[in-house]
């Protein structure tokens, strides 16, 4: 789960992180006033969408008064906003971040995650603050610097000390307190990352979180109904927030053959077999070890309100799952959404045989698959199949509407004839 940043610097003061003062606003009006509560004379006014980039967008400017706080209020809010993070199609920016001016003589990086390698948090930072961290280790990755906490010791003043030593800030206790006040709030609130770019040194050494990102495991949000209440599902795919009411893993993609599978191995393996032979898949769906026929029902309808969806690939592993459950599950949605486009079913585990013959005996037009290559290959093929007709028919209809001009054309030219042959 991902916050906005005005939230994010709310955690993180509660964990004696620094950051600007700021106010979160909805209207042109509210930004005026926060400014005016701010007071000074130099105000930033940023959107607060779920993305990376923007500042590069046009999303993040500097007003100098406050009718420029206006004017570019104004701007922002409600515009379209395009970065790197968000694709082509941008992010509406519906709510905005006002804050009081920085006063910044460096810019620094500094993050963490879980490290799956080593299985501990690490805390990353570099002196190349403000630009993309990704980029950074690609073309300077020596500018990165690394440690690795131990779970039973937490970050010690060692480790924080020797990353603010890394960062040209010896004998730092701002930074010390920083980097563990980030580390406390990472474990507490079951973050999967906390990144703060960029984190700024001030011309009196202070050090200040200047942006921050936190995104949240999924499967510990029970424990936080606080980070529950700060979800905003106008920064959410649709398909994403119906899928989760269902326990669904869903995530949308590009293409154009919808997939169903039990686990994310098998998940991931199905999309590369779908590539594999020339198709594209239009989402990541695991129905996890538990499916019943209304999850599978809901994938179902979740699925095919994408319109880009062709056809659909339902690729099950029957082990905790049984392959007679899914395939009654996969006849009922089939026959409640009214299915018309082509699926192709391919099963192997428990109670296979007993699931094939559910699905043989449903009189639907269901595409049986031996092994994975085999579903695949099918899969592209009904795309394929189902394509040619309508292109076949779109064609006939072109050329019948090239040849009526030219029919007319000649008719025309007969009767002129017909009429100088009668002079």
């Amino acid at each position: 789960m991902k916050i906005h940043e005005y939230q994010g610097k709310e955690i993180l003061r509660g964990f004696g992180v620094p950051t600007p003062r700021g106010f979160a606003c909805f209207s042109v009006d509210e930004a005026v006033e926060a400014a005016k509560k701010l007071g000074g004379s130099v105000w930033v006014v940023k959107a607060q969408i779920h993305a990376g980039g923007r500042g590069k967008g046009g999303g993040v400017k500097v007003a100098k008064s406050l009718d420029e706080v206006r004017d570019l209020s104004r701007k922002i809010l409600g515009m379209n906003l395009v970065t790197h993070q968000t694709g082509p199609q941008g992010q509406k920016v519906r709510r905005l971040l006002i804050e009081e001016g920085a006063d910044i003589k460096k810019e620094l990086y500094v993050g963490m995650v879980v490290d799956r390698g080593t299985q501990k948090v690490v805390l990353m930072a570099s002196t190349e603050g403000g630009m993309d961290i990704e980029e950074v280790a690609a073309k300077t990755p020596e500018k990165i610097f690394k440690v690795f906490i131990d779970p039973g010791e937490g970050l010690t003043d060692s480790d924080a000390d020797e990353i603010a030593q890394s960062l040209g800030l010896p004998h730092n206790a701002n930074a010390r307190a920083l980097f563990k006040g980030l580390y406390q709030a990472f474990i507490d609130k079951d973050a999967s990352l906390v990144e703060i770019n960029p984190l700024i040194v001030t011309h009196q050494n202070a050090v200040v979180a200047l942006d921050a990102k936190l995104n949240f495991d999924d499967n510990a949000l029970f424990r936080h109904p606080d980070i529950v209440a700060l979800r905003d599902l106008d920064e959410e795919d649709p398909y994403e927030i119906e899928a989760s009411k269902y326990d669904l893993n869903y995530i949308s993609l590009d293409g154009n053959i919808g997939c169903m599978v039990n686990g994310a191995g098998l998940a991931m393996a199905t999309m590369d077999t779908v590539k594999l032979f020339g198709g594209s898949p239009a989402n990541f769906l695991d129905v996890g070890g538990g499916a019943t026929a209304e999850k599978v029902t809901a994938a179902f309808k979740i699925m095919l309100s994408n319109s880009k969806v062709k056809a659909i690939l339902v690729n099950i592993f029957g082990g905790i799952m049984k392959c007679d459950t899914i395939a009654a599950g996969v006849v009922a949605a089939a026959r409640e959404v009214k299915l018309s486009i082509p699926l192709v079913v391919r099963m192997k585990g428990t109670n296979e045989d007993l699931g094939k013959k559910i699905l043989r005996d449903s009189g639907l037009p269901i595409i049986s698959a031996d092994n994975m290559g085999d579903a695949g290959r099918k899969v592209v093929a009904a795309i394929k199949s189902k394509a040619a007709p309508k292109k076949a028919a779109a064609a006939k209809k072109k050329k019948k509407l090239v040849s009526k001009p030219k029919k007319k054309a000649a008719a025309k030219k007969k009767a002129a004839a017909k009429g100088r042959k009668k002079k």
